[in-house]
């Protein structure tokens, strides 16, 4: 089976620019179907048409025998589904196999958030005598103040951020906009960076000029980048907790959860199309409350 009948390319441009998918999600969806379709090729003569529930079933059970983690397995599962509504879409296929297959639920994780010394330490970290420390510095702020993703973050351009009003506008997922209202300590080390950012002129390329966060060529910083600097203030500060750029998102929808903020308000910042995506920080409350009770009380 090869790409004229089983388009992996065509699929991957479709979602990039039709679907407004990351690049990271775009690059592990192609890899999980050229795996699928590596394992189809085990099956001589195998026509598209001919895939089932079985088929899948089959495949799916492979993947556990293979040691794959759960998150893996549902990952490969939700680009299969996505892949084959594309090809019914396309009218290439009459109907999807994957329709009715589904993971057995699972107990979800509390999502891991850092307390408000350690996010001050954090956040507090770069050394802002220089520019990339400026920049760190506006990252970090930004994205505890403001609970945005980090695909927003880097997509942010200069003529969405008023620094008069203290509001950014994102766009997230499914290229929908939204207001992110800024602390005035995001405001202040954003001011300060590009106040700094305009008299650097990059390295080769020309400056990008338009985008807010950039690299030390003069280009829009990228997702993984952010990674590496949050990794870099990891090991400075030498926090023992994996912190990841989505746990500045849950540290924003905890803390103000935990001051009081009301759930819907909650889940307007953070841009979830779902309520229940939202309500998972109550439970992290809960738990919260939970611990200090039993670490306080005299008879807990």
């Amino acid at each position: 089976m090869d790409e004229s009948s089983f388009p992996v390319e065509k699929f991957r441009a479709y979602i990039e620019t039709v679907r407004n998918v990351s690049e990271h999600t775009c690059r592990a969806y192609a890899t999980d179907l050229i795996e699928f379709r590596q394992f189809l090729a085990q099956t001589p003569d195998i026509e598209l048409r001919y895939i089932d529930r079985s088929t899948i079933r089959h495949y799916l059970t492979n993947l556990y025998v293979a040691g794959k983690s759960r998150p893996t397995i549902s990952r490969k599962l939700s680009a299969l589904r996505t892949f084959f509504r594309f090809m019914v879409n396309e009218g290439l296929l009459a109907q999807s196999p994957v329709l009715d297959i589904k993971l057995g639920k699972r107990q979800k994780k509390l999502p891991r958030f850092l307390t408000l010394p350690e996010v001050t330490e954090f956040i507090e970290a770069p050394d802002t005598s220089n520019l990339a420390g400026l920049r760190d510095r506006a990252i970090l702020e930004v994205l505890y103040s403001s609970g945005v993703r980090v695909s927003e973050l880097v997509g942010l351009n200069r003529d969405v951020v008023d620094l008069i009003s203290d509001i950014i506008k994102v766009r997230g997922k499914g290229k929908k906009e939204r207001l992110a209202p800024l602390g005035k300590k995001a405001s202040d080390a954003l001011r300060n960076y590009l106040g700094a950012s305009i008299r650097f002129q990059g390295k080769g390329a020309e400056r990008d000029r338009q985008a807010v966060f950039l690299n030390r060529d003069g280009q829009r910083i990228t997702a993984r980048s952010v990674r590496r600097i949050i990794d870099k203030y990891v090991k400075k500060t030498a926090l023992k907790k994996h912190i990841s750029p989505h746990v500045f998102r849950h540290t924003f929808a905890t803390h103000l959860l935990d001051a009081g903020a009301d759930l819907r308000s909650i889940q307007e910042l953070l841009g979830h199309a779902r309520l229940s995506s939202t309500e998972i920080y109550t439970h992290v409350s809960t738990e919260k409350m939970r611990d200090e009770y039993l670490k306080h009380h005299p008879r807990a």
